[in-house]
């Protein structure tokens, strides 16, 4: 039997890598005492945010894109958004599930080289 082709190109995700890192910063984030180490898990998710939202905006999945962007603007370090601690703890959780459904679903065409 003789496998066919699809016309399709292959398929990645090139959001997993990133959004497996935040997810895992934003659920540690509670361990890390306020101050420098605060200040760094933001700079992290942030960043991490803005490659997803890249991502997404490659994959044309513009709804993704407007999750990390406001991601980014939550998490960013140089404008912190300042709320208590409860919330922060709440939103590292949600914000950790968003990057794993995010990677797990942004998808694009395998560039072949």
């Amino acid at each position: 039997m003789h496998a066919s082709r699809s016309s399709e190109p292959p398929l990645q995700r090139n959001a997993l890598a990133p959004g497996i890192l935040a997810a895992i910063a934003l659920f540690l984030s509670p361990l890390v005492p306020d101050g420098f180490g605060a200040t760094i898990v933001r700079f992290v998710v942030t960043i991490l945010a803005l490659i997803v939202a890249w991502f997404a905006v490659q994959a044309g999945q513009w709804w993704w894109t407007i999750v990390f962007i406001a991601v980014a603007v939550f998490w960013n370090p140089i404008f912190a958004v300042e709320v208590d601690y409860g919330v922060w703890a709440v939103a590292g959780v949600i914000g950790a599930l968003l990057f794993l459904a995010a990677g797990a679903t942004i998808k694009n065409a395998r560039i072949e080289s």
